[in-house]
């Protein structure tokens, strides 16, 4: 009863990650069909149209940590399905492109803030030996949403000129369905003991989630952190120069891979490759449907694997895939063999990346620094996933996607000597262990 418990908050708290796929991919289906309706430039589209949501998820993602801290994880993620559902309606219904750029950020704000709070709940309710695949379940969530979001592209393709405002007004009813769910979790224990002082709160929710004869343990490991930790403390101390080091680097490389990039232009980048509409937008769904399969096997393995070694795998499926796909364009070879390549590039990126990134964050931090460690992590991920579309059309006419390619293939080579020199396992450890290992004293 109390593991069927822990499972359904952690999925109720993972539909965020829904959102948050469905969110950044729908617009991917929009893309040129808004560039025709407003006759934009490639600089403009790819600025304002294309990427103002991703500039809203850097603002919500910077100061996400400071409702997750003050109202709750609770209430943070309650108002997270808000934003979303406004975004939804609202860049479906308006007709001026600055407007439009509005609504998206609001979806943006969402999205930032889904990647402080959500991997932070989870972990906080999650026993350590579960934790990988419980957080990890905010992923396989985004890329279920990524999935959805190209089928649901596909369907509403040949609606004719509007068939963007179906595409991006459909999200409003998967976020009214997360809100009502969310309002049937409790709040973090851990939340209520450092931030409350409500010990008695906090037992009672532990009563649902955790053996009865291991309250009193899970009481006194986050007492015991309460005592060391003071409220002078940020994670820009001296004595957390590791694990912030460690947040920026696995959020570096996770956007220099080139994913959401790819995300946000697969349909351009596989007609770039001669692939026609039609069968560039099945190739996309293909793209989901391997991103949803090789998620579920990094979650199967985060656990018993580790995270570290899931990141070599997922380093060294990056350089070959996006080798591959650079040498394609430059020699000019057969565009077909492309959706292959990229196929190779997301199984890569769902087994190590993707299932390790809001995993590790949301691991490396004190319970409290987490948000505002997690705030960190997510806000270097966004700021680049929000420079690197921007000038994706832009670059593509420049200097040609075999050069944008290799970029990307260099960087991953620089991942995986980052793994293997500077990453720690965290596999198994508990939450208080992991902020006295990583922290200096």
């Amino acid at each position: 009863m109390k593991k069927s418990k822990l499972l359904f908050f952690s999925i109720v708290v993972a539909l965020a990650g829904f959102l948050f796929g469905f969110d950044t991919v729908v617009i991917s289906g929009a893309d040129k069909q808004l560039q025709g309706f407003w006759q934009s430039s490639d600089l403009f589209h790819g600025l304002i149209v294309m990427s103002t949501a991703l500039w809203g998820t850097v603002i919500g993602a910077f100061f996400g940590y400071i409702p997750t801290n003050k109202l709750g994880r609770k209430k943070t993620l309650i108002s997270i399905g808000f934003l979303f559902f406004i975004s939804a309606l609202g860049s479906a219904l308006v007709s001026n492109p600055y407007l439009f750029a509005v609504f998206r950020f609001i979806g943006g704000l969402g999205i930032g803030i889904s990647t402080v709070v959500a991997p932070a709940y989870v972990s906080e309710i999650a026993p350590a030996k579960d934790r990988g695949k419980l957080v990890a379940m905010y992923q396989f969530n985004i890329v279920f949403g990524i999935l959805i979001a190209y089928v649901s592209n596909y369907f509403f393709k040949d609606f004719g000129e509007d068939a963007w405002r179906f595409m991006l007004g459909i999200e409003a009813l998967p976020a009214i369905i997360y809100s009502l769910l969310v309002l049937k979790i409790p709040e973090s224990p851990r939340w209520l003991l450092e931030y409350k002082k409500d010990k008695k709160q906090a037992i009672e929710i532990l009563k649902t989630i955790v053996p009865e004869d291991e309250i009193e343990k899970e009481i006194a490991e986050i007492e015991k952190e309460k005592v060391v930790a003071t409220d002078k403390e940020n994670i820009y101390m001296k004595k957390f120069r590791l694990p912030l080091m460690l947040a920026f680097f696995i959020a570096f490389f996770n956007q220099v891979s080139g994913i959401n990039a790819f995300l946000y232009y697969a349909p351009r980048i596989f007609e770039l490759a001669g692939l026609g509409e039609s069968t560039s937008f099945l190739s996309s769904i293909g793209i989901g449907v391997v991103n949803l399969v090789f998620t579920i096997v990094g979650i199967a393995l985060i656990d018993k694997f580790g995270r570290k070694n899931l990141m070599y795998i997922g380093s060294i499926g990056y350089i070959i895939s996006l080798a591959l796909v650079s040498l394609t364009f430059f020699f000019k070879w057969d565009g077909a063999n492309i959706p292959i390549f990229f196929f190779v590039f997301i199984a890569a990126h769902a087994i190590g990346q993707g299932a390790v990134i809001w995993v590790f964050i949301s691991e490396i931090f004190p319970t409290k620094l987490r948000a505002a460690g997690q705030s960190f992590g997510a806000s270097v991920h966004w700021v680049l996933a929000a420079i690197i579309p921007s000038f994706v059309p832009f670059l593509f006419n420049k200097i040609g996607p075999a050069t944008v390619f290799a970029f990307f293939c260099l960087m991953m080579i620089f991942q995986l000597l980052w793994v293997k020199f500077k990453m720690p396992e965290t596999k198994g450890k508990t939450l208080e262990n992991l902020a006295s290992d990583l922290s200096k004293k």
